[in-house]
C-alpha cells in the first residue's frame, strides 16, 4: 500500500549548478530508492536543470495485467505519501519560479508507469515525459481521462529493453500504440535496446540528457 508514516525522505536532489529554469522529477522502480537515480542525474547535469528523485513509494498491484489497481494508481499519482505526491511536487516546482511547461516528468518500470499517467491526467502543460522499461496503466480508461489533456502535444521518449523478462517488450508496444492515440505520433520517441533486461545503461541515459536539452532549452 501506499506510505503512511511522516519520516519517508524528501526526494534525492541534485540541485542546478545556476539558477534553475526547469525541472526534472523522476520515479524510481519498484523496492528502488531514488539515489540511484540521483547518481545518475548528477552525471549528466545540465546546468540550469534542477533533478528530483522520489523515494519509497508502492503501489498495490500496479501491474500489466487487466486488473490492475485503480484506486492505488490514482492515489500514487495525487496522494502518493503525507508528505507529498506527485502532483504537488509539480506544484511545488511551479511557486518556486519554474513554469510547468519546464518540467519534465518521467520514470523507471513502475515510476515510469505512474509517470506517464500523471504527464497525461496531468492539469498543467508539461515540458515532457520520459518512460522507461515501462508501459501506461489504465489504458481503457483513458479515452475519458485525456478527452480535455492539457498534454495531447507532449513530447514523450520510450526506452525499453528487447529482453525485458519483467514488463515484456509487448507492453511496449501497446503503449506505444495508445500513446499515438493520446498525443501527437510526431512527438513520440521510440528506442528499442537490444539485448537488455529490466534495467537502464548508459545509452539510454545519454538519450535522456539529450531529450532533456531539446525539451528544456536554456532560457
Amino acid at each position: 500500500m501506499c506510505g503512511n508514516n511522516t519520516s519517508v525522505p524528501l526526494p534525492a536532489i541534485v540541485p542546478a549548478a545556476r539558477k534553475a529554469t526547469a525541472a526534472v522529477i523522476f520515479l524510481h522502480g519498484l523496492g528502488d530508492t531514488g539515489h540511484g537515480w540521483a547518481e545518475a542525474f548528477a552525471g549528466i547535469l545540465t546546468p540550469y536543470v534542477k533533478y528530483m528523485c522520489t523515494h519509497a513509494f508502492d503501489i498495490i498491484r500496479l501491474q500489466t495485467d487487466a486488473e490492475e489497481d485503480k484506486a492505488g494508481i490514482k492515489q500514487a499519482s495525487e496522494k502518493m505519501l503525507p508528505v507529498f505526491s506527485i502532483k504537488t511536487l509539480i506544484d511545488q516546482e511551479v511557486k518556486n519560479g519554474i513554469t510547468s511547461h519546464r518540467i519534465v516528468l518521467g520514470g523507471f518500470s513502475q515510476g515510469g508507469a505512474l509517470s506517464l499517467y500523471t504527464a497525461l491526467t496531468a492539469q498543467q502543460k508539461l515540458g515532457g515525459a520520459v518512460a522507461l522499461s515501462c508501459w501506461l496503466p489504465l489504458q481503457h480508461t483513458f479515452p475519458q481521462a485525456s478527452a480535455n489533456s492539457a498534454n495531447k502535444e507532449m513530447h514523450v521518449l520510450q526506452c525499453h529493453g528487447e529482453a525485458d523478462p519483467l514488463v515484456p517488450i509487448m507492453f511496449r508496444c501497446l503503449t506505444m500504440e495508445k500513446l499515438k492515440t493520446l498525443c501527437n505520433p510526431s512527438n513520440i520517441t521510440f528506442n528499442t535496446v537490444k539485448g537488455i533486461l529490466n534495467s537502464c545503461v548508459q545509452q539510454e541515459i545519454m538519450d535522456i540528457k539529450k531529450f532533456i536539452e531539446k525539451q528544456l532549452p536554456p532560457i
